[in-house]
């Protein structure tokens, strides 16, 4: 395929999303309802890739799964379970998190912690959360805290980004991505760290840090978060935000077309590894520059600024980080989240509003194999 059929392919796959191109790549409008458009392919795109998977494990999740009605939110008992590979919490976890969410999978990469949050009394999963390695240079994070170049590898694997948080249904409709998000900064999720990292080696510099984990960060759905703005656990801010992102990303560049340009560049001598140590910043960088060479400079840039918001576990984050001072941990008990949530949001929502009662279990999963099927 020469450079001109390549670049032809790119503006066929962008404008079907629903991108306008004159010149630059931007969207037709700035709302919601455009965002989840826009990201409908790459999401149908990786249920595709899982299809099988999805059709075979439906019905074990099925059987984990209750109608609205059956749910009584004063009873609602929670548990934090850590995702193990072969257990039947990796099944639910990923089949949610491929089906429920606008925001398409993404594989994870570096350092990665899975939870599934659990309701012991209705016995089903509540919601999930996926940890990984963040992106070694972000300017509006590193900031903030005053991060030097020279000691960013060591605060950088002292944290972790939160890839996947929220509640699934019927929980969403009683706020439980409001205890999802409390739950980032439990003592719980800090001490399984502890204990899975005790004896890593950071990859750039070879070196060994103690297992603390220091904050969590992570970035709104699309654009202001209504999950994460004002969330308090007392009188405790829990998620600070701290500006938005520039809208870049690889998610608007089909799987296809990404290995078409990574060829592209192979072919031009230029070095495509993405070996151990090189995510999804390494990706980023790939599709920029085989995009420049297809003269589409910034069409890497698809203008969904995401809120970015800093959980700190320690109360004296900046001053660990530049005095090197002991930290002084927050103390967060999961316990005492799910006490805390249930009276300030799950029982006063649930007399307000009773939409989780319509959660029809048998009328989703219908409608999730009819998609299925479909593609």
């Amino acid at each position: 395929m020469d450079s001109q059929e390549l670049k032809n392919k790119i503006i066929q796959a962008l404008e079907e999303q629903g991108f306008k191109i004159n010149p630059h790549l931007r969207l037709s409008e700035v709302n919601k309802v455009i965002y989840r458009q826009v990201q409908q392919k790459a999401k149908f795109e990786q249920i595709l890739k899982h299809k099988k998977f999805l059709i075979n494990s439906i019905k074990k999740v099925t059987n984990y799964c209750r109608n609205g009605s059956e749910i009584i939110p004063g009873e609602i008992s929670l548990e934090l379970r850590e995702v193990k590979s072969g257990s039947i919490e990796e099944i639910l976890f990923k089949w949610w998190n491929l089906i429920w969410w606008s925001i398409p999978f993404q594989r994870s990469y570096g350092r990665q912690m899975r939870f599934l949050m659990w309701d012991t009394t209705h016995d089903m999963p509540f919601g999930l959360i996926c940890l990984q390695s963040p992106v070694l240079k972000m300017s509006v994070r590193d900031n903030y805290l005053g991060i030097s170049k020279d000691e960013l590898d060591i605060w950088v694997n002292k944290s972790l980004n939160a890839q996947r948080v929220g509640a699934l249904p019927p929980y969403n409709e009683l706020l439980g991505g409001k205890m999802v998000a409390l739950a980032l900064t439990c003592n719980e999720i800090r001490e399984a760290y502890k204990k899975k990292y005790e004896n890593s080696i950071t990859i750039l510099k070879g070196r060994k840090l103690e297992p603390e984990l220091l904050f969590i960060t992570t970035t709104s759905a699309f654009g202001k978060s209504s999950l994460y703005n004002r969330l308090k656990y007392n009188d405790e801010i829990v998620a600070k935000s701290l500006g938005y992102t520039r809208g870049s990303g690889t998610f608007h560049i089909p799987e296809k077309l990404y290995q078409e340009l990574v060829k592209f560049l192979s072919l031009k001598g230029i070095n495509t590894t993405r070996g151990f140590g090189n995510g999804p910043s390494k990706k980023l960088k790939l599709i920029s520059l085989a995009l420049k060479y297809l003269g589409l400079s910034k069409f890497e840039y698809h203008g969904i600024k995401r809120e970015f918001y800093l959980f700190p576990l320690v109360k004296n984050l900046k001053e660990v980080i530049s005095k090197k001072e002991e930290p002084i941990w927050y103390d967060r008990p999961f316990e005492k989240l799910v006490d805390f949530w249930k009276e300030r949001w799950a029982l006063p929502r649930a007399k307000r509003v009773q939409k989780w009662k319509n959660f029809d279990k048998n009328k989703f999963f219908y409608e999730v194999e009819r998609l299925l099927m479909e593609l």
